[in-house]
């Protein structure tokens, strides 16, 4: 006779979503957990620190080049350029400096360890639920084309999309990042300098982030360049003056060539934000005529001034996703990933149930 003591008939198989059969332990062991933290089975691809409370991307490794280019170059300014300028122009050089530098670290954590508004996956019933109102036949492996919803904003047809993996029609303007795995709502892009998603919960750090370090790679740019020139002219010679101070020239080089990306880079979300516009959208061309066809963007106020107070002052929505909130203990619900199979969708009779308790009989007798 086989061992059968681990096997466990799936309720879904048997048509009854919430009964639920035990699991057989051996030797008379209870199943007995801690509570487990949501954050500890996030299906998405995310790393979590300090119990859940900061959340980063799986790939982050350009997060660290970011962080050490910011303080490198800062560390150099104050250490060699910020005495040379109190003495000979004004003490303000490193206090703005300073104020700078901690806007643009303080808003690059931010944008890092937010949740950029991430949107929790269909629990198991609630997937087969939404794939039988869609589709009542096929079967678990099959993918038919993409499916959408159209509905109604400001006049004006937008289609919703259903996504594979996460088992659900996006909200609009939400996308599904291929890196983090997430679907992410207003989702703008990736980007791999701060090592997450930038979307709906923050995207005001992120244009916060770069306007302050455009503004903080211009000064330390022209404070360097103030500096070579004064102290050329004290020791009759810019190549003396770069022996005496050799860390400018770093500097020099380095804010010379990111200044150009980082000021183009400032430009274009600004003009995106005073159009409320992503750049997702942008790129594909959604409201534009790249498309072949010209049509208006519904999310638009009609007003620079008003979309910069919804895009930048409005308030913070809640993060849905609750990664430090507690599983239940016996019913932990799992969140359906795109490798999760579905039951097929045809409805479920007394014949069918059965037949699956009659294999199952078979198989522990045989």
């Amino acid at each position: 006779m086989k061992n059968c003591e681990y096997q466990q008939i799936d309720p879904r198989a048997l048509g009854t979503s919430n009964t639920r059969t035990p699991t057989t332990l051996p030797c008379g062991r209870k199943n007995s957990q801690r509570l487990r933290r949501k954050w500890e089975v996030f299906p998405g691809n995310n790393r979590f620190y300090c119990d859940g409370r900061i959340m980063l991307a799986s790939q982050c490794g350009v997060l660290p080049v970011t962080i050490g280019l910011i303080f490198i170059t800062s560390g150099l300014f104050f250490t060699f350029d910020c005495p040379f300028l109190v003495d000979h122009l004004t003490v303000f050089i490193p206090v703005i400096g300073g104020v700078l530098f901690v806007f643009v670290v303080v808003t690059l954590l931010q944008t890092s360890f937010t949740d950029p508004g991430i949107l929790p996956r269909a629990l198991p019933d609630e997937a087969v639920d939404i794939e039988r109102q869609i589709d009542n036949s096929g079967s678990s492996t099959y993918r038919p084309p993409p499916r959408t919803k159209e509905i109604l904003i400001n006049d004006q047809v937008v289609k919703l999309k259903y996504c594979f993996t996460c088992k659900m029609f996006r909200p609009p303007r939400t996308s599904h990042c291929s890196l983090c795995d997430n679907c992410v709502e207003r989702f703008d892009h990736h980007c791999p300098w701060v090592g997450n998603c930038v979307g709906k919960r923050n995207y005001r750090f992120f244009y916060a982030f770069i306007v302050s370090l455009s503004f903080l790679t211009s000064f330390i740019f022209g404070c360097v360049i103030t500096h070579l020139t004064l102290r050329s002219q004290i020791v009759n010679g810019i190549i003396q003056a770069i022996q005496q101070s050799p860390a400018s020239v770093v500097e020099v080089v380095i804010c010379f060539f990111s200044i150009w990306s980082i000021l183009g880079l400032s430009g274009f979300h600004t003009y995106l934000v005073a159009s409320n516009l992503t750049t997702n959208e942008d790129i594909k061309g959604s409201w534009s005529s790249k498309r072949g066809e010209e049509s208006g963007n519904p999310y638009t106020h009609n007003s620079i001034f008003t979309n910069c107070c919804v895009v930048l002052c409005g308030p913070l929505p809640p993060s849905l996703i609750d990664r430090r909130g507690f599983l239940p203990p016996d019913d932990a619900p799992q969140a359906v990933t795109s490798d999760t199979e579905l039951p097929p969708f045809i409805a479920k009779n007394d014949t069918n149930m059965e037949e699956n308790c009659q294999e199952f009989a078979n198989s522990c007798t045989a």
